[in-house]
């Protein structure tokens, strides 16, 4: 197990009210609209909080909050807590379909979301039952709203100022205050029920594991609010910056102007900007102590580039939903390339033989299982969660080792290894030394049906600059270098990886499809 770690006893909002009882007039978020201190966060959520109250009480009714990168998210999520109410996330990227799927399953009453995805629920709306309101974050940007819908203005107009809301009845920790959806990439999206404790636990070990404090200046280039770097941030009383420019040369330029000590980021978004040629030119911030990566694997490769340009560790973590969501994150000061890093502190890891499931020694490849305080309290709907066994470890389906020092290094997810004529394939070893080829700007590798293999490799692949390609050449390069049941036996031309919004390659939807066309 890793290090042991203090975890305050306190509910989900508990965190910004400390925060705001500390430095009330120290900056919690800032963006080109403005700056919002502590005080004026915890104000908001109260508003929140009273709204919420009087619309569907306070005995834990689901509340659909849009994960929009703004501060309404943080308001309306401390809020939801604070209410007694279960927030349940809601990605505002994601189409009709997983909407409709993730309002039915969470009985989501009153939804908080942006005018594009009040749109696209007005669609299934009538598939809806438990849906009561939908009230539009950024209806102040809009014309039109769609039909059956208010401006969340109208929501907070009735609930009036005052004094500091105390806490709800009954407020116990292990109460499940959150359920975030999966991302889906292997089937339908389950909802993740998170409890006050643990979403704690998991800030004080995001807290520990990144460095921060109340000097903490964290730029967020994300698509998206991630509760770890909202709760992280807020559990050390640290400054967020919420960067919406999509171009990442330009959000380095805005981390040296905010005077950032963390910058977060996409590996997609990072490997766009070490290859671009202005960031040749780009000068890292003098308080810039780290740039961090999460939501899928960063590539050593664009790791170093930015190191060597910027000065600072360039660091990666690893977690997932059930998580709350981190359980690993590399060290700045003891980074390894291509690593995750440590468990974070009080999490239990281990790697477990993918056929026995004995214990797997230093170095050996298998599945990763974990245990900590930020386990989840199990599925929404599912009495049993299948993936924690009787010991209470969390089965990953991931593949990967840890060195002698503990540090982890992913492989493959257990769903993405196949194998041909009996004998396992890594799609991810494969994409990385299609990747090192100069000819090619992006791929994926995974299993193709075969009559008499039962399957074999295929690669799609982007190819990069403007000319002509040849990948039957590319290929021969890279079965030069693969044993013969690695070897490429079909290759297709992309213009693009199909990626979900966190950056994770869908293979699902490239095997769907490729079995498809071996029925036809």
């Amino acid at each position: 197990m890793s290090e042991a770690l203090s975890v305050p006893a306190l509910p989900l909002d508990g965190l910004l009210r400390r925060a705001a009882e500390r430095a009330p007039h120290h900056p919690a978020i800032r963006d080109e609209r403005g700056e919002t201190d502590y005080a004026g966060l915890d104000a908001y959520a109260d508003r929140f909080a009273r709204a919420l109250r009087r619309t569907v009480g306070a005995d834990g009714a689901a509340v659909g909050v849009a994960s929009v990168l703004d501060t309404v998210f943080a308001a309306a999520f401390y809020g939801t807590s604070r209410s007694g109410n279960r927030i349940v996330l809601v990605n505002p990227l994601v189409r009709e379909a997983a909407l409709e799927h993730v309002f039915r399953t969470a009985a989501v009453e009153v939804a908080v979301v942006p005018a594009e995805t009040a749109r696209r629920l007005a669609t299934v709306r009538d598939r809806l039952p438990d849906l009561r309101e939908v009230y539009v974050v950024d209806a102040d940007r809009e014309d039109r709203l769609p039909e059956g819908t208010r401006p969340v203005a109208d929501l907070l107009a009735a609930a009036e100022d005052g004094p500091p809301l105390p806490p709800g009845p009954d407020r116990d920790l292990a109460d499940v205050v959150c359920v975030q959806f999966t991302s889906g990439t292997t089937g339908p999206p389950k909802g993740v029920q998170l409890t006050h404790r643990n979403l704690v636990a998991n800030a004080a070990q995001a807290a520990y594991a990144l460095g921060l404090d109340t000097d903490a200046v964290c730029l967020n280039h994300l698509p998206l609010y991630h509760l770890m770097h909202l709760n992280a941030t807020v559990y050390a009383g640290g400054t967020q910056v919420l960067c919406h420019d999509p171009d990442p040369v330009e959000s380095f330029a805005a981390a040296v102007r905010a005077e950032a000590t963390h910058y977060f980021g996409l590996p997609v978004r990072l490997a766009r900007a070490a290859a671009d040629e202005r960031f040749g030119r780009a000068v890292a911030g003098p308080r810039l102590r780290l740039v961090a990566s999460g939501g899928s694997a960063l590539a050593p490769a664009v790791a170093e580039a930015l190191r060597e340009r910027l000065g600072v560790p360039v660091i990666q973590g690893y977690g997932l939903a059930e998580l709350s969501p981190l359980s690993h994150n590399d060290r700045p000061g003891h980074s390894k390339p291509g690593s995750v890093g440590p468990a974070v502190p009080g999490t239990e890891c281990r790697i477990v033989d993918l056929d026995t499931g004995a214990t797997a020694d230093a170095g050996q490849k298998g599945e990763v299982l974990l245990r900590g305080p930020q386990l989840m309290a199990g599925y929404l709907g599912l009495p049993d969660a299948p993936d924690i066994d009787a010991d209470g470890w969390f089965h990953t389906g991931d593949v990967g080792y840890e060195d002698r020092d503990g540090w982890l290094f992913l492989t493959d997810r257990i769903k993405d290894v196949f194998k041909v004529d009996n004998e396992l394939v890594s799609p991810t070893e494969i994409e990385r030394l299609l990747a090192a080829d100069a000819d090619v700007a992006d791929c994926v590798v995974v299993d193709h049906p075969d009559e008499f293999s039962g399957a074999v490799v295929w690669a799609g692949v982007v190819p990069s600059g403007d000319g002509p390609v040849d990948l039957a050449a590319v290929v021969a390069r890279v079965n030069a270098q693969l044993a013969d049941h690695q070897r490429i036996r079909h290759v297709e031309p992309l213009t693009g990886v199909p990626r979900s919004p966190n950056g994770k390659i869908e293979r699902r939807r490239l095997r769907e499809r490729l079995r498809g066309t071996a029925a036809a």
